[in-house]
């Protein structure tokens, strides 16, 4: 028999498999960005990987230029990483059964963005393979701070839509 929830209803659900189902692909997002933040992941790495696809795709790529690809690529990476963590710390928060977290989630869900982004630096400048910079956690928090502003403006337009004229 199929439940009368709505999904958001049964994602709001405060028993265990709704909560498991909000919080899990975020925890496991952010073990992902832990293990990205390691030597595995170093720019020494990543080229084995994009240099032979940028080569293969423009074959007349000067290092120059090659070197440059790598450098956005990387950066458009950290922005993609966290606006994908901003979307799913959203999900968990917004669709929690705990009203207090439920209505600040965009605040909760940046906070996280923040602390993690700092976190994940820190934890690079300890990594010899890796450094960390100020301005790559300025670049994850923008990633995830621009998912957020869409989800919250997502949110917006969708109640606007039901509202009577």
């Amino acid at each position: 028999m199929r439940s009368s929830k709505s999904f958001p209803e049964r994602l709001r659900s405060s028993t265990p498999p709704g909560t498991i189902s909000r919080y899990l692909p975020l925890i496991a997002w952010m073990a992902f960005i832990s293990f990205a933040s390691t030597g595995n992941f170093s720019a020494g790495n990543t080229s084995r990987v994009i240099g032979p696809l940028v080569l293969w795709l423009f074959p007349d790529t000067t290092p120059e230029t090659m070197v440059a690809i790598h450098g956005v690529t990387r950066k458009i990476a950290h922005l993609a990483e966290y606006a994908l963590l901003g979307i799913l710390a959203a999900r968990a928060f917004r669709g929690s059964s705990r009203e207090w977290l439920s209505r600040r989630w965009i605040v909760v869900s940046l906070a996280l963005v923040i602390v993690y982004a700092l976190a994940d630096e820190y934890h690079q400048s300890f990594v010899p393979s890796r450094t960390g910079t100020i301005y790559d956690s300025l670049i994850d928090m923008a990633g995830g701070f621009a998912a957020l502003v869409i989800a919250k403006r997502r949110d917006w337009f969708r109640r606007a839509s039901k509202s009577p004229v």
